[in-house]
């Protein structure tokens, strides 16, 4: 018996440029604003016990999703994290040390389906270029255990510009 194909219909075109909607959404723009994040040539935690933890100690102490983002620069589904719809007053914090990253004050909506934030607190990231798609994006990371949070783009609101997308799984929330 011959294998059948499926004929490329309306249906499945429309689903094709959908996804590639979605992933150009969350993949920002241009890299300039973004490479200009905030980092240091001096990493106050290049001494701290969260760099020593190995990733057997990872896989006991974080549920399978945050170790996936965390350790393994895995992405989340968008719109699953009910921090995207976190409105209150607050922090957060790294899911695998509990640095604090965000204050709620500079968290907005993107649209994109995951926790968006203008600006991350002073010496909270450090961030590397991610070659993974066609293009170069700045992924960023908790500065303490070097956790993955996200990526960091140029189409973001003022006054800085920048959108660092987060994953959900990623962060905890502390109410002020």
């Amino acid at each position: 018996m011959k294998p059948m194909t499926a004929p490329l219909s309306r249906r499945r075109l429309l689903f094709a440029g959908t996804a590639s909607l979605v992933i150009a959404a969350c993949s920002g723009g241009s890299r300039s604003a973004a490479a200009e994040a905030e980092t240091s040539d001096s990493d106050p935690y290049a001494d701290s016990e969260w760099r020593k933890v190995t990733e057997a100690e990872w896989k006991e102490r974080l549920d399978p999703k945050a170790f996936a983002v965390l350790r393994k620069e895995d992405t989340e589904r968008a719109f699953t994290s009910p921090l995207e719809h976190e409105k209150r007053a607050g922090t957060y914090h790294c899911a695998g040390c509990d640095l604090p990253l965000f204050s709620s004050e500079t968290k907005f909506d993107s649209g994109t389906g995951w926790p968006s934030f203008w600006k991350p607190l002073p010496g909270a990231m450090g961030t590397k270029g991610d070659h993974k798609l066609f293009y170069t994006r700045t992924e960023y990371h908790c500065a303490r255990c070097l956790g993955h949070q996200g990526h960091v783009f140029n189409d973001g609101p003022a006054p800085t510009g920048q959108r660092w997308c987060n994953n959900g799984v990623a962060l905890t929330f502390r109410p002020a």
